[in-house]
């Protein structure tokens, strides 16, 4: 079943500008300058790539290959590579899947968690210095607004097939977290 979208000239201004600046926050925070600085600055020498599988690893259980492609939005022979990689430096362990033993799942290793702890406190600390002439309560409502929206797109959001993607649990410590890691510079035009 295919949803359809409103025609150009029923879309409100405020959402074109809600869309101006997601896309705006997506360059600043995807540029290879920004990466480059908050790995050097935690100290963790990974790729974009790597952050990203390490992120979606520590934010959730052990996860299959599979799985964990599907929630990257990537192929499983790119996660398979990337994890191997990372397995290797230590990173990153399988372990067996309790549902299927002949089946693997991915984890961080103590070293891994430690080294993405760092990545996340640096990425922390880079969005507290740019937001910090807001108001508390100015960065509540716009912690609230962004889970706001992100369930909604959620919601919205449909496969190739037309099927709803699964929804990812949100962890209620992400709630009393300062933002979305990998901002950790003030955007600038």
């Amino acid at each position: 079943m295919s949803t359809r979208l409103p025609a150009a000239a029923q879309v409100s201004t405020d959402v074109v500008e809600i869309e101006r600046a997601l896309t705006r926050i997506t360059y600043l925070t995807s540029r290879v300058k920004q990466h480059e600085r908050l790995v050097a600055v935690a100290g963790v020498p990974l790729d974009r790539a790597a952050v990203a599988l390490l992120r979606q690893i520590a934010d959730s259980e052990p996860l299959r290959l599979g799985e964990l492609a599907a929630r990257l939005a990537v192929e499983a022979s790119h996660v398979t590579r990337q994890v191997q990689q990372l397995q290797k430096a230590g990173y990153v362990t399988r372990v067996p899947d309790p549902d299927d033993r002949r089946a693997q799942r991915i984890q961080l290793t103590p070293f891994g968690k430690e080294a993405y702890d760092r990545i996340r406190e640096a990425s922390w600390r880079g969005m507290q210095m740019a937001l910090a002439e807001w108001s508390p309560q100015d960065l509540r409502q716009l912690a609230s607004l962004f889970h706001r929206m992100v369930d909604d797109f959620l919601g919205f959001a449909t496969d190739d097939d037309g099927a709803e993607q699964a929804e990812q649990p949100e962890q209620a410590e992400q709630a009393e977290q300062p933002g979305p890691e990998g901002a950790e510079a003030a955007p600038s035009a």
